[in-house]
């Protein structure tokens, strides 16, 4: 088989942006969550409330709780996404001890607040890209797929156990309130990044549907065909109907536009979806 340069470099741009994404949560854990002793949530959560209550290195836990989720992941949601995954729970591993714990904001609330920004940052980053940081992350995407529903959501609600667990282990309220500011900002920052799970449908009007057709067909999506006819013009033209992903916008849109830069193109977003609707891995 031969080797394809490009598909190289796209693959090792992506190990490349998840191991940024794994220093950014390793930023947010070590400068602003640690230093107040807040929660991130997750794996990584039940890793700091261990090290808080009981003591231990915080990075080293968070890596062997993570393992049998990975193992999970496996099973369930592929090879390359767990792989990935596993760059990006080993990266913030290293990451983590390499970058000292240090108060960056004396302010609990701002450090709650952008340690949430930081950590939900780096975790979409790693969703964006066909992996996770590890943890709750692999369990909730595979949650998603078997429900469709949003990732951030998920952990945001899975991270509720934890908060509570904290708060139960340190009877301080406060410390579990802030925590949850923190993984709320996270959850929400991370539905931002990651649009996997958001519906568009795309009408478009076309001359050249057989080419654009065949490219489409690619993606697995269904597609339906309407003949219709120009108010003004008269002319008749095929019209390609197909609800899509919003992560897969930007390549829908190239695809039209290099076939048939003329091409009317009409999207909305899609409220919901009864039926059969093939979904990727995550």
């Amino acid at each position: 088989m031969p080797f394809n340069v490009n598909s190289a470099a796209r693959q090792l741009a992506v190990v490349l942006l998840t191991l940024v994404s794994a220093v950014l949560v390793a930023i947010g854990f070590n400068l602003l969550l640690i230093p107040h002793q807040l929660l991130s949530g997750g794996i990584s959560g039940i890793s700091m409330m261990i090290g808080y209550i009981f003591g231990g290195n915080i990075s080293w836990l968070y890596f062997v709780l993570n393992l049998p989720v990975l193992v999970w992941g496996w099973k369930v949601l592929g090879r390359r996404f767990v792989l990935l995954s596993m760059v990006s729970v080993v990266g913030t591993t290293i990451a983590l001890q390499f970058i000292p714990v240090k108060t960056l904001a004396d302010d609990i609330v701002l450090a709650s607040v952008f340690g949430g920004l930081t950590v939900g940052f780096g975790s979409g980053l790693a969703l964006r890209y066909g992996g996770s940081s590890g943890g709750f992350d692999i369990i909730a995407s595979i949650l998603s797929r078997k429900r469709d529903l949003p990732i951030g959501m998920i952990i945001f609600v899975l991270n509720g156990a934890v908060i509570a667990a904290l708060a139960i282990f340190t009877r301080d309220p406060d410390i579990a309130l802030y925590s949850l500011i923190s993984i709320f900002t996270a959850g929400k920052v991370v539905d931002l990044i990651h649009v996997r799970h958001i519906k568009i449908t795309a009408f478009i009007v076309t001359k050249e549907s057989d080419r654009i057709l065949a490219k489409m067909l690619e993606h697995k999506r269904g597609i339906t065909i309407i003949r219709t006819r120009g108010a003004y013009t008269t002319n008749e033209q095929d019209m390609l109907m197909t609800v899509t992903t919003r992560y897969e916008l930007a390549e829908l849109r190239k695809t039209v536009l290099t076939l048939d830069p003329k091409a009317f193109v009409n999207i909305v977003e899609t409220v919901g979806v009864i039926g059969q609707f093939h979904k990727p891995l995550p």
